[in-house]
């Protein structure tokens, strides 16, 4: 990924912004705006860039309700009713695949969009990085069938980058492996950035997308619509998200899903997903550490 696509990618995010705003965040230096991985506005305060190793205030900038309110008809291009079902699970996905984050008051019953007075957005940058699973993918091969993965990172480490690399190159295809059709379950909208039903990032061409569906009821509706050959899930949290992988890993489809841990031994502590390490469910861990450039990715067999 060059500087100048991801400097491309923030300039993107920043027609979002009203034009006040819009002009403060153009104005810092292209090798920052690179870097940035979010855009946070806080109604009172200045617009925040998230770096990998924090957030700064954006100088000479302070945000408004009505800028809030302005970003979020940008995002649903005027039509928040479309994007009633996504912003009452507290999001909504713009042209491009820039996610916003979406926080105020909730409201519950007959409401379109399930949030009013809004006190703060996060505009998600997504930097698709084709390639990165390159190395990794002949790992998950043994004697030329793809081998269920689960993949390992602390929160912001880089596994939904990877999923998402892993998805396009099985559902291409390459060297090692003849192209297989993929079910991608994109709960919240991170993996595919799908608008309108559209895939906004390059997710391959046999790839069918689920979009903010539960992981529990996305699974069962795949295998019975879509007979995928693969199955990729991003965030296993919940014991109901590791039951819906318990439930697929006997129907004949390869998985791959990613989890918040530094290891698996980290993994193995938590009661929810415990379980996914034991059994017949996943046969390699990706975990991966360090960041940017420095990203390593260990691959191992499960017993």
């Amino acid at each position: 990924m060059t500087e100048a696509y991801a400097a491309g990618r923030y300039e993107e995010a920043c027609a979002l912004l009203p034009p006040a705003l819009r002009a403060a965040a153009l104005a810092v230096p292209r090798r920052r705006m690179a870097r940035v991985e979010e855009l946070r506005l806080r109604v009172g305060r200045p617009v925040g860039l998230s770096l990998p190793e924090g957030e700064i205030p954006l100088a000479q900038t302070q945000v408004g309700a009505e800028d809030l309110e302005e970003v979020l008809d940008r995002a649903t291009e005027f039509s928040r009713y479309t994007a009633a079902g996504t912003l009452s699970q507290g999001y909504v996905t713009a042209p491009g695949g820039f996610r916003v984050g979406v926080c105020g008051t909730s409201v519950q019953g007959e409401e379109a969009d399930g949030l009013r007075e809004l006190s703060s957005l996060s505009i998600r940058v997504p930097r698709v990085r084709e390639g990165v699973a390159r190395p990794v993918l002949p790992r998950l091969i043994e004697a030329g069938q793809l081998q269920s993965a689960l993949v390992l990172s602390p929160p912001g480490g880089g596994k939904t980058t990877l999923l998402r690399d892993l998805v396009r190159l099985i559902s291409l295809g390459t060297e090692d492996l003849p192209p297989m059709r993929v079910s991608l379950v994109d709960e919240r909208g991170e993996l595919a950035a799908s608008y309108r039903g559209r895939p906004q990032l390059d997710v391959g061409p046999r790839t069918d997308v689920l979009d903010g569906c539960p992981k529990a009821m996305a699974v069962p509706m795949l295998l019975r619509a879509m007979t995928p050959q693969v199955i990729a899930l991003d965030e296993l949290a919940l014991d109901e998200d590791a039951g819906a992988v318990r439930s697929a890993a006997g129907c004949g489809a390869v998985l791959l899903a990613t989890a918040h841990a530094a290891s698996p031994e980290e993994l193995a502590r938590r009661p929810a997903l415990a379980g996914l390490l034991a059994g017949d469910i996943f046969h390699r861990t990706v975990t991966i550490s360090g960041a940017g450039a420095d990203r390593t990715y260990r691959v191992e067999a499960l017993p």
